[in-house]
């Protein structure tokens, strides 16, 4: 049975990041957006929140109680989600960001993204369905030959048939390099396939007729390694409509996101399955693959937003309500009145904290999702080369960012709200506990956390000979320095300059080990350094929204509503620079330590075998 929808969020942050913060609008009215304009942003985001809270908020509890189950072969989804699907692809929210050429509707890959934390906050299992068809379909549309595009697209996206993607296998993990499914070219140049993977998210149910499966397999003479993989395209159903040889193993009994399927799937098993490759040159699976994992792990950084937002606005409002204790300041009265436990310093401190890093995390992800715009917007209109090479360097640069530390924050927060409720929060009569079990994933698919920061060292900040990372640099430079004496951020702005320059110091660092053969320091402080460009971005981000919130507010009247919300930018920034900034400096020191220990110890050491 569905339950009151418990999804919350904050349009009213949403819109300032838009048009106040990232000025949205000035790509609006002209290619590749002309049809859209602030008053047609401002409505969809309206409706789509008003969207999800009826028809996928419901159904989150109820979709973790029931989960999905395995009968006779075929995955069922729970009550509420083959009407919510039907819903979704009437509504159109899947094709907001869709070229019109396939049917979308043209609009900034901001919007949609935000649209997205919509519909991953109210009701994560059920959105990983529509979202990994988007992205095979995707997929299809920019590496499949006419035909391809022509059988599979346009169902795809409309919703007719759903699409995943096959990486994993059981002897493998995130080592996608050694996959051994293989693909055997027959005389009609369509493969035989056989293997088998794990961990398939959406691999089955029964919401569309067919499911269109992304698998990277390998040919007979292919090389060993990610360089011999191919892409093929392998429905459970060919495009006939006769079985393809793609049979469920199992399903998953999970911690979290129980209503999505995550399956093993079997290829071949009775030698019947039948797969087309992507475009027509073998071995360039990574690549194809790789777009479609570029746009995933930023849709994981929405969907850690997402929950965290939701988690940190339903503490608030328990917060507001509970009374319980008397305040500090008649701690001696055993007959004061209770209050409200939003009037505790800790509590205080857990809100502020997580209101902070959640419009942070949100700021970053807009950063990220506006370079993509710019882009696009370059690129329709003909313009400068070099400006849609830096929009284009910033968001390889930012990728990495949005997703594990999106991903780790989000689990964090969720934890922390659980803690503002107390036991409370530990109860399923509240969203808090599911929202913590659901986020726990999100750090460790699409791309471990480490794997990220590997990423983010190993080859982003080398990207381009290292243009990329100048070009951000320069960019937080230029905000220090303009805002260096603001009478309101002067001591946060000064913390900011330490957090970059022990940034900066610490990337020098990397470059001396890889270039004095000490590699194998590297992934043993990966993560951190990760960690401190996130954190040193989300306190540049935090602080150039507070020095616009205080101009903003300064032309209100002093009873205008939106001074509170514009006090609220104020005081995140402040807390964000004074409470997490300066440990960007000490983890630098960390780093400079080069400790050892993680990689001398012993494996037996770790404890008695």
């Amino acid at each position: 049975m569905p339950h009151p929808n418990q999804y919350k969020s904050n349009l009213r942050d949403l819109s300032f990041l838009l048009f106040e913060q990232f000025k949205l609008h000035e790509l609006l009215g002209k290619a590749p957006y002309a049809n859209w304009g602030k008053d047609e942003v401002t409505a969809v985001l309206e409706e789509a929140y008003g969207w999800v809270q009826k028809h996928l908020g419901p159904f989150n509890r109820s979709g973790d109680d029931d989960g999905c189950r395995l009968e006779d072969g075929q995955v069922h989804v729970p009550a509420g989600f083959k009407e919510a699907w039907k819903a979704l692809y009437e509504a159109g929210w899947r094709t907001l960001a869709i070229d019109e050429s396939h049917g979308g509707q043209a609009g900034p890959f901001t919007l949609a993204m935000m649209v997205e934390e919509f519909m991953c906050g109210s009701n994560t299992s059920f959105n990983m369905y529509p979202a990994l068809t988007q992205g095979a379909a995707d997929v299809i549309r920019t590496f499949g030959t006419p035909e391809q595009q022509a059988t599979y697209v346009a169902r795809m996206l409309d919703g007719t048939w759903a699409g995943t993607m096959c990486l994993t296998e059981p002897h493998a993990g995130s080592d996608v390099g050694s996959a051994s499914t293989t693909a055997t070219r027959r005389p009609d140049g369509t493969y035989d396939m056989r293997g088998v993977k794990i961990f398939i998210s959406g691999g089955d149910h029964d919401m569309t007729d067919n499911i269109v499966h992304m698998v990277l397999a390998r040919t007979p003479d292919a090389p060993p390694g990610t360089k011999g993989l191919s892409l093929f395209i392998v429905p459970k159903r060919r495009p006939d409509g006769t079985p393809n040889d793609v049979t469920v193993g199992s399903i998953e009994h999970k911690m979290g996101i129980k209503a999505s399927t995550t399956a093993v799937l079997n290829f071949g098993d009775g030698g019947r399955c039948i797969g087309e490759l992507v475009g027509t040159t073998e071995q360039k699976g990574i690549s194809q693959m790789f777009h479609l994992m570029n746009y995933a792990r930023i849709g994981v950084g929405i969907q850690s937003l997402a929950i965290a937002s939701s988690a940190y606005l339903n503490a608030l409002d328990y917060a507001r309500e509970r009374k319980q204790g008397s305040s500090i300041k008649q701690w001696k009265d055993a007959t004061a009145p209770r209050v409200p436990i939003i009037e505790h310093a800790d509590v205080r401190r857990m809100l502020l904290d997580m209101k902070a890093r959640v419009e942070g995390l949100r700021a970053l992800a807009v950063k990220l999702t506006m370079h993509i715009d710019h882009a696009h917007a370059i690129e329709a209109t003909g313009g400068d080369k070099a400006a849609a090479e830096y929009h284009i360097g910033q968001l390889d640069l930012l990728v990495p960012l949005v997703k594990a530390y999106g991903s780790d924050q989000a689990f964090q927060i969720c934890a922390t709200a659980i803690q503002v409720y107390g036991g409370a929060g530990y109860l399923k009569d509240w969203p808090v506990e599911q929202y913590c079990r659901d986020s726990k994933i999100f750090s460790i698919y699409e791309g471990t956390n480490h794997i990220q920061a590997m990423d983010l060292v190993g080859r982003k900040l080398m990207q381009r000979g290292g243009a990329n990372v100048q070009a951000f640099g320069k960019d937080v430079g230029s905000f220090i320095a303009a805002h260096r004496q603001h009478p309101v951020y002067k001591d946060a702005i000064a913390a900011l300059a330490l957090a970059m320059e022990a940034l900066t110091s610490t990337g020098g660092r990397f470059m001396q080990w890889f270039g004095g053969g000490r590699m194998e320091m590297v992934p043993a402080v990966a993560n951190r350094f990760l960690e401190m460009m996130a954190e040193t971005t989300v306190g540049w981000l935090l602080l150039e929204a507070g020095v616009i919130a205080d101009a903003a507010a300064a032309a209100l009247p002093a009873d205008h509503p939106d001074r509170a919300f514009y006090d609220g930018k104020r005081f995140a920034a402040l807390y964000f620079a004074h409470n997490v900034l300066p440990g960007v400096a000490l983890k630098a020191q960390l780093i400079a330590r080069e400790d050892r220990s993680v990689l001398d110890i012993p494996a037996a050491a770790f404890a008695p075998v």
